[in-house]
């Protein structure tokens, strides 16, 4: 669309690679996964799940119908009317198992909608939350507040999308996940969903970087190569766990 994703001097869009390296960088880092490697979550999963991994991206006009969504997490969740339907894509597929993300942007308002746990019975529509965002403005969650992310922000920003990827210019912070999580949350999050309590773990919005000394092979891919550099620049946010 021709809508912003936030307003290009927004957190999302920082230049953090200057920026000093936390005090317990090594403690977060050391407690995140050890022995596992960061690995992306899109495309088919390498054929290891039936359908279609990683969340999709649906957009409407303004003329499009909105239905009542019933949330699981009411009070911390925008009760508003969501343009879902019949088109709207979800994460995992049509309402299987899982996180059952939904993202729909509004072309026409630049209004952004996220649901989380996303289910339809007949026409019912339930979610376990749901957020909203004007994509011009840089207003957060009221503090305490999750999202369709556990650490209360728009999970649109942090997705690396194809068509920028292919374009060789990412020029935002990206979303991640790990296991276990600290029960703060550092801003612009709003929201935790920590298993404990112990500041050695990392809290949800905290951001990480690949190192700068970190080489980026010439004979890497070029899409590659922009996902590395977005990395090292604008860094990934802890978004859920």
């Amino acid at each position: 669309t021709t809508c912003p994703v936030f307003p290009f001097d927004s957190w999302w869009h920082a230049d953090v690679s200057k920026l000093p390296v936390h005090a317990r960088s090594a403690q977060w880092m050391a407690n995140m996964s050890p022995t596992r490697n960061l690995h992306p979550d899109f495309g088919p999963s390498y054929g290891e799940q039936p359908a279609p991994y990683g969340i999709p991206i649906t957009v409407v006009d303004g003329k499009h119908a909105t239905v009542t969504v019933t949330f699981q997490y009411a009070t911390e969740s925008d009760r508003i009317p969501y343009p879902l339907g019949n088109d709207t894509l979800v994460e995992g597929g049509q309402y299987n198992s899982g996180d059952r993300h939904t993202i729909v942007v509004d072309k026409t308002t630049c209004r952004l909608y996220e649901t989380w746990a996303t289910q339809r019975v007949g026409t019912a529509w339930r979610a376990g939350s749901g957020a909203s965002w004007d994509l011009t403005s840089y207003n957060l969650r009221r503090a305490g507040w999750t999202s369709a992310d556990a650490a209360g922000l728009p999970i649109l920003p942090g997705l690396l999308r194809y068509e920028e990827a292919v374009a060789g210019t990412i020029d935002h912070a990206i979303r991640f996940t790990t296991d276990v999580t600290d029960q703060r949350y550092l801003w612009p999050a709003r929201h935790q969903a920590g298993s404990v309590n112990n500041l050695a773990y990392p809290p949800m919005g905290a951001r990480f970087r690949l190192k700068a000394s970190y080489v980026i092979a010439p004979t890497l891919r070029a899409d590659t190569k922009a996902i590395l550099k977005a990395m090292k620049t604008y860094g990934l946010v802890l978004a859920d766990n």
